[in-house]
């Protein structure tokens, strides 16, 4: 089985300059990082959810976590300035390629009831970049039920270079995400494509 960095150079880079005529091979867009990130709201009232947070995070990617503090205080929130309100990760290169690998092939098919992204619900915006939430973070391989004390959520951010809706699509599609595959909106995709 290829990796997906070989799957990009040899496969993906190849079908998007065939369906949006790049001049070179330079010109694909390709995925700069993945972002994971959990909040912390529940910390507010139980300090133990921060250390389950980051102990999730750092199974998954292999990364320590960095703590996101609040900007300003929200009174209705019971948030102050400075308080930890989030946990994230940013990988990238080889470890990024590895996570796409991971939630590709064995994350996406271990959510229960799953039938596909659909992308017409606002998961891809105008820049480029796609967003995803799980509900529960046990989906991952390296977290197992027996030891979970809290199921939380968990949503990651893939970063791309695609400057249109568009090509961040057909890139992600072509690497292998489980899109809802709707032959209208594509080809709309596709039509709203302007070199």
């Amino acid at each position: 089985m290829i990796s997906m960095k070989e799957k990009y150079i040899k496969e993906v880079v190849p079908k998007m300059m065939a369906d949006f005529k790049y001049k070179n091979s330079l010109s694909v867009p390709k995925i700069e990082k993945i972002t994971l990130n959990v909040g912390l709201g529940r910390a507010i009232t139980n300090k133990e959810y921060i250390a389950i947070a980051e102990n999730t995070l750092s199974r998954i990617t292999g990364q320590k976590p960095v703590l996101t503090k609040a900007k300003k205080s929200i009174s209705a929130f019971k948030i102050r300035e400075g308080m930890t309100i989030g946990a994230k990760v940013t990988v990238r290169n080889k470890k990024m390629y590895d996570f796409l690998d991971k939630l590709i092939n064995v994350t996406f098919p271990r959510v229960r009831d799953f039938h596909g992204i659909d992308v017409k619900d606002k998961r891809l915006d105008s820049k480029g970049n796609f967003s995803y939430g799980f509900k529960e973070h046990t989906v991952f391989p390296e977290i197992k039920t027996d030891d979970i004390e809290r199921v939380h959520g968990l949503e990651f951010a893939v970063t791309t270079t695609a400057k249109t809706k568009a090509e961040c699509y057909f890139l992600l599609k072509y690497m292998g995400f489980p899109f809802i595959i709707d032959e209208d909106y594509e080809q709309k995709l596709k039509n709203s494509f302007k070199k």
